[in-house]
């Protein structure tokens, strides 16, 4: 059964804080096996790749075929539905649209003392997108991804999928070929990453690697940043939502439901001002639930990690949210847009009724890449910038070194740099000779 808790409760805090702090992602810890392949990677490259690729994923590959022929790519779209290819290329199209605006300005101004100042944004030269692959397909991911880096500029976007028993799934191949991306290599889990971050003979090494993937290759991730940038370290999937007794029951339990799906671990919250409702929510979610192709995984994740708060007024709920800083917030009630204007703290804000999560991980336009594990507090969900890189600029003339050279020398020997302080003193002394 999933936890219930009400705010008027003494014990409230304790067992809220409990639901906050809790651990979910409870899969064993990979980081020697990991350490591992990317060692033997970074060692033998390619051979270790291959051998990788056919005890995981079940099929030979050569140096010569990791790469996916451009005209497989191509041919890709002659195997998928049509209405599906309509369907993605409207969202590449809505994707596209958004992250353009997100491009930032230049900077650049000369100041009292006639310095000139300011910054320029410059993109990543190589981006590696991770794409999961095997039997499950995940175009959007593709979209989300790639079209980011599109947008600012990135001159190479690679991209891996795991092709599981040597089979790609045509959808993802779709995907690349309406986003630009000619560049796929068949290859997936640590050693994928470790081939993105590294290079070897047949894959160069990119500055970027964004995506998600299972513990192993997230795990990859973290331990080669630093050599490469990445997006972020994800979590399982949570969504935390507001409503009032005036939605359909039915409504927002399937809204838990679509992120119960995703994974056993994943985290479903509702938070409601109305007993009555709550009940109906939960006896509407059961029903639904026993329906599901992937019951199993949602009923698991909600029994284990699902979540019903009772709370006096909705008002109340700000400070609860901004505590869980949840992946995906649901804004179900009637003043949304103000509840909205208050939180500090989430992935992305889907307001009122008609909202659902689900719009956002589609087609919507804003990135659905989110930070997930409370991580909203202090980051933000994958945009153009995490391609780009901003370079500041400083340009002095001899009279406007002069307006500052005195302050700069002082604050250098002040901490005992003396050839910081003599850089700029002598070039003040040859001015003035």
């Amino acid at each position: 059964m999933p936890k219930r808790l009400n705010a008027t409760d003494e014990n409230f805090t304790s067992t809220f804080n409990a639901v906050v702090a809790a651990k979910r992602d409870t899969e064993a810890d990979v980081s020697d096996v990991v350490k591992d392949i990317i060692a033997d990677v970074r060692n033998r490259g390619d051979e270790a790749i291959i051998e990788y690729t056919r005890r995981f994923d079940r099929f030979d590959i050569s140096e010569n075929d990791m790469r996916v022929p451009v005209q497989q790519i191509e041919a890709a779209r002659e195997k998928c539905d049509s209405d599906t290819l309509k369907a993605l290329e409207l969202a590449a199209e809505r994707i596209q649209s958004f992250h353009q605006r997100q491009l930032p300005e230049d900077l650049d101004y000369r100041d009292t003392q006639g310095i000139r100042l300011g910054y320029r944004w410059t993109p990543v030269r190589a981006a590696g997108l991770y794409v999961p692959g095997g039997t499950a397909a995940y175009p959007s991911s593709v979209l989300m991804n790639g079209i980011p880096a599109k947008v600012a500029g990135v001159d190479r976007i690679v991209m891996t999928v795991p092709a599981t028993e040597g089979v790609l799934n045509p959808l993802v191949l779709a995907a690349a070929q309406i986003i630009g991306i000619d560049e796929v290599y068949k290859i997936g889990g640590a050693q994928a990453v470790a081939a993105l971050a590294y290079g070897t003979v047949s894959i160069q090494a990119v500055d970027k690697i964004v995506g998600p993937g299972n513990i192993y290759v997230a795990t990859a991730k973290q331990q080669v940043y630093g050599a490469v940038g990445i997006d972020m370290i994800a979590g399982p999937s949570e969504i935390l939502i507001v409503a009032d007794d005036q939605n359909d029951p039915s409504w927002i339990a399937a809204d838990l439901l679509s992120q119960a799906e995703h994974d056993t671990s994943a985290q479903s919250i509702l938070i409601t001002d109305s007993e009555s409702f709550a009940v109906a929510v939960e006896n509407a979610l059961n029903k639904q639930m026993s329906a599901l192709p992937r019951k199993a995984i949602a009923q698991k994740s909600w029994e284990q990690n699902g979540t019903i708060i009772i709370v006096k007024k909705l008002s109340d709920a700000v400070p609860l949210i901004d505590q869980l800083a949840p992946e995906h917030l649901e804004l179900a009630v009637e003043d949304a847009d103000q509840i909205a204007a208050q939180v500090r703290n989430a992935g992305a804000i889907f307001i009122g009724r008609n909202t659902p999560e689900a719009v956002g991980d589609y087609i919507a336009g804003p990135n659905h890449v989110l930070p997930t594990a409370r991580s909203a507090r202090f980051s933000s969900g994958l945009g153009v910038l995490d391609f780009m890189k901003r370079s500041t600029f400083v340009n002095c003339d001899e009279a406007s070194l002069k307006t500052i050279g005195s302050e700069i020398i002082t604050l250098a020997e002040a901490e005992g740099l003396d050839a910081h302080a003599r850089s700029v003193s002598i070039r003040l002394k040859q001015k003035n000779s």
